[in-house]
């Protein structure tokens, strides 16, 4: 499932949950490595999606929610935890040098702001109720130049 699969430069997070599992990965894995990929299984639990766990913030660094996820599991990659009262607020979206984060998520927000990330909030409150985050809304393009 796409909400499953998380890259992180050359290196793809794939989460076990009830919607990817351990074949899954296995031929994603098989897909990739010839491509100069890494392709690590990454333990969820809690919720439906490891993107409901945790994103990229960039090439070096997550958000995550300690609760769903074992930072630990990301080595090397760097970890920031979101606010204990704000579980959803790992799905945020890069854009460049932006992060999106659902504007329901203030102290989170403030978190990353002061680790020195341009923050913006974007107001989603009614996909939230269904657990949607913002990767779960957008679809991006690196390049549109030949098109």
């Amino acid at each position: 499932d796409g909400g499953d699969a998380l890259r992180v430069g050359r290196r793809v997070l794939v989460g076990t949950t009830a919607r990817s599992n351990p074949a899954g990965h296995a031929a994603l894995r098989d897909l990739l490595l010839p491509l100069g990929y890494e392709v690590a299984s990454i333990g969820v639990q809690g919720c439906l999606h490891l993107k409901t766990a945790c994103t990229a913030l960039d090439d070096r660094c997550l958000i995550v929610n300690p609760g769903w996820v074992d930072a630990q599991q990301f080595a090397p990659l760097e970890a920031i935890a979101v606010h204990p009262l704000e579980s959803f607020a790992a799905n945020v979206l890069r854009v460049g040098t932006t992060v999106g984060v659902n504007a329901a998520f203030p102290r989170t927000a403030d978190r990353l702001r002061s680790r020195g990330y341009d923050v913006n909030k974007i107001h989603i409150a009614e996909f939230h109720k269904a657990e949607a985050g913002l990767t779960c809304l957008s679809l991006l393009f690196d390049d549109l130049s030949g098109c």
